[in-house]
């Protein structure tokens, strides 16, 4: 899907300005924002996540005026901050990017204290980007066949995995490889990608499912190498499209995508999103914004409000139905 801009309806604002002026006032989000933005990001510093919040945070920042500063809360697998984001004013002011393993969150975290579906009002999908298998530089990883036969034949136990905490994308595409695969993995849960990648380099854990945002710094210095990518069809991204994808090398049920969208709270005025939207797709189609975002694996998907409400339904449903078929409950 190409970046889009959908036009705020006229009639509506209109027909909204033309009510408020009958009473004397001016509309309250007519001068918003007059005030510095945040985004929730709910993991730590150095992670894809963060890397992508803040390429959109400069570019939006220039184009609302306002200072748009990125607000890292780690902490429960990424639930932490998107609970914090919930909870704040719906005035427009505090934003949070989610992603896939917020929608499917209640088949794996018991007693949620947030509601994707509920607690949030859609502004746009940003990106979407395959999972990268990264693994160390051995020769035990020259390629993807011999990284299956290392691991199938390890002596010791299983061979540790690592993911950025239990529930989260990384954690639950590691239990569909092993499941593809028929190779048992010890899943080892880290606060976040940027520390579990920093073991991986060490050789502390053999493998690991992020981003390619996640991994690119240490796979440019030689520290990690990656073997292959989710999905049936090879990234559009320049720097994936060496890379087989799982279809490829026969595991048809890999087909996968991390993805990122920007919400608000609940009950945040209509006028005030469209104005959000609307300036993050501006944001979005700007060519350094796309190229910076290439370079971390990521292709840009800007969607209506009405879309990205269809889509995290669709993806609620589908994951959290996946999450039960690899014996994932909550916890």
């Amino acid at each position: 899907m190409s970046v889009r801009t959908f036009p705020i309806k006229r009639r509506t604002l209109l027909a909204g300005s033309a009510a408020t002026l009958a009473l004397g006032a001016a509309p309250a989000w007519a001068a918003y924002p007059d005030k510095p933005i945040k985004i929730i990001v709910p993991w730590a510093t150095g992670g894809s996540t963060d890397a992508i919040t803040r390429v959109l945070a400069q570019r939006l920042s220039e184009g609302l005026k306002q200072p748009v500063i990125v607000d890292n809360r780690p902490g429960g697998a990424g639930h932490v901050g998107i609970d914090q984001a919930a909870k704040s004013a719906p005035d427009g002011y505090t934003l949070a990017i989610v992603e896939l393993s917020h929608v499917y969150a209640p088949a794996v975290v018991a007693n949620l204290p947030y509601d994707m579906l509920r607690d949030f009002t859609p502004i746009t999908l940003v990106g979407t980007s395959p999972m990268v298998l990264f693994t160390g530089m051995g020769p035990e990883n020259a390629d993807f066949k011999t990284f299956l036969k290392t691991a199938s034949t390890t002596k010791g136990g299983p061979p540790a995995m690592a993911n950025s905490g239990t529930g989260s994308i990384s954690h639950l595409v590691g239990e569909l490889f092993s499941q593809e695969t028929k190779i048992k993995f010890n899943m080892i849960p880290y606060k976040g990608g940027a520390p579990a990648m920093v073991d991986l380099a060490a050789g502390q854990v053999g493998s690991y499912f992020a981003t390619l945002a996640t991994g690119s710094s240490l796979m440019a210095s030689g520290k990690v190498k990656a073997l292959a990518v989710t999905g049936r069809k090879r990234s559009d991204v320049p720097i994936l499209r060496s890379l087989p994808t799982m279809t490829e090398l026969g595991l048809k049920n890999m087909d996968v995508a991390q993805w990122w969208a920007l919400v608000a709270p609940a009950t945040t005025p209509l006028e005030v999103t469209e104005r959000l939207r609307l300036e993050l797709l501006t944001s979005m189609s700007d060519f350094k914004v796309v190229e910076r975002m290439s370079a971390l694996g990521v292709e840009m998907k800007g969607t209506s409000r009405d879309q990205l409400r269809g889509f995290l339904r669709s993806e609620s449903e589908r994951w959290r139905t996946l999450a039960r078929n690899v014996g994932l409950k909550p916890q």
